[in-house]
Order: C-alpha cells, then structure tokens, then sequence
C-alpha cells in the first residue's frame, strides 16, 4: 500500500434463512419464509472478522455489502456493530430472482461505486444457495485475484500484500498475493469478535443507505430474472421410506432368516 492512502475493503455478506428454524411447505417443496428468523450466513461472520484483522493491523476502513430485501439492513447493522465502519444495502425489485450471474453483476457494480477497493471479503457460500460461485464470480467481474477456502491469511511486505494457505481436498497450497484481491474465507480462519455495547449503539443510529438499479448505474438486461441464465423449473422434499421386519426365533433361525432375506435383495 502507498503510504498515507487509505485501504479500502469490501465485505459481502448474506442474510439466509436461520437453519434451526427454517420449514417447509410440503405441496410447493419451497422455504416458508414468513415468520423464519434470518441470521447472517455463518461463513460472512469469518469474512467479516478477516476484514476487521486487516482494519485493525493496516489502519483500513471497512465498508459491508449486502443484497437483498430491504430488511438486510439488520445484517448490515450487525457487521457494523462488530466494527465495520459503513454499510450499504444494495435492494430493488428489479434484482428479484437472480442467479449467481446476476448476483456477481450487481454486487460487482455496487462495489465499483465505492471506488478504488483493495480487498473483498466473501464466506465461501451461502448456506442456502450452497453455490459457492459469488465470491470467484465476483473477482472476474472486477479484474482482481482470488484465492478462495482461505484458513490462515498473514499480511506481508508491511501491508503489499497477503501470505494466505488455501485447504485442497489433498492439501493446502500457500499463496503469496499483491493487493487488490478477493479472498473467500473458511470457518477455521478465525474467531469472529463479540460486538461491544458502544459499538451496537453506534450500528443502530447509523443511516444505512440503499441502493437500487439506477443507483449503481446497472443494465435491466443483466440483473434479476432478465440476467439469470439458471432457471428452477421445480423443487422437492425427498421422501425417505424405511421397511422393517422382525425375524423371530433362535438365534439360528434368526441368522437363516435375515441371510435369506440379503439373498433376496441382492446384497449377497
């Protein structure tokens, strides 16, 4: 970083349905969402604590983003109590539907309006999407690199850049990175912080702005519905019947039985 220029980092985060009480409506096979608490997806609280370690080692200010409905603005608060410094709540009809592509489009945009940024924060997915596509999606759109499933991240050269190991399904690699970069963060990558009571008042008199389409300046063509090459024809619950029988008798006659039974279903 140049000295006496302020680090700028982006925090994307989600507000998902909370998984202890989500429900669902067996006709439609989709959530019911009303009257389902909405927490902030567990991986962005890691996303979240990475970015504050940053603020709190290079003097950075942190400003987090959300996409949603317009009550994200509870998610946005809650980051900022635990010292995000800003908020934005990017929220318009028009996004209504959207698929990753479009997601990663108008997160991209909202981005580019705060100006020159030198790090993105994601979690590795959404619990409820389970993509894991934004945080990579999201780098492509803004020419940047990113390493994504990070579990230890060190800042190096006095604040040039990040040492960061990334877990493979057969290892780990380490990753030596100039910023600007994207990094999508694991649960084992740190300890999110407690919010302290003066900084949940300052979150909760704290203006939240909200930005639509026009706002960020996004084309119709590629947001929402419109932009979403990934269409869901249909949802299901899966049923799961289990049939049970009690062989009675010897313990002889009960082994005679249940290999009879294997022998019947093909197991043997």
């Amino acid at each position: 970083m140049p000295e006496n220029k302020v680090m700028n980092i982006v925090v994307c985060i989600k507000q998902v349905p909370d998984a202890e009480s989500v429900k669902w409506d067996h006709k439609t096979g989709t959530l019911i969402r009303d009257g389902v608490k909405s927490v902030i997806n567990p991986f962005d609280y890691h996303a979240i604590e990475a970015a504050l370690t940053l603020k709190d080692e290079l003097g950075a200010k942190v400003t987090a983003i959300t996409m949603g409905p317009p009550q994200a603005e509870e998610a946005i608060r809650e980051a900022m109590s635990m010292g995000v410094d800003e908020g934005v709540v990017v929220s318009d009809r028009a996004f209504a539907g959207s698929d990753t592509l479009a997601t990663t489009y108008t997160l991209s945009k909202a981005i580019k309006r705060l100006g020159e940024v030198h790090a993105v924060f994601c979690g590795k997915q959404a619990i409820d999407g389970d993509t894991a596509q934004v945080g990579p999606g999201l780098a492509v759109r803004l020419g940047i690199p990113c390493v994504t499933y990070v579990s230890e991240m060190e800042v190096i050269d006095g604040g040039r850049g990040l040492r960061l190991k990334r877990m493979r399904e057969d290892g780990f690699d380490v990753v030596e990175v100039d910023f600007p970069v994207l990094v999508t963060t694991l649960s084992t990558l740190n300890t999110p912080r407690v919010p302290s009571l003066k900084a949940k008042m300052r979150a909760r008199k704290a203006k939240i702005p909200v930005w639509g389409a026009s706002d960020i300046g996004a084309d119709e063509k590629r947001i929402g519905l419109n932009g979403s090459p990934t269409k869901v024809h249909s949802t299901y619950i899966p049923k799961f019947e289990a049939k049970r029988e009690f062989l009675e008798g010897s313990p002889e006659d009960q082994v005679d039985a249940l290999i009879t039974r294997l022998k019947e279903a093909g197991v043997i």
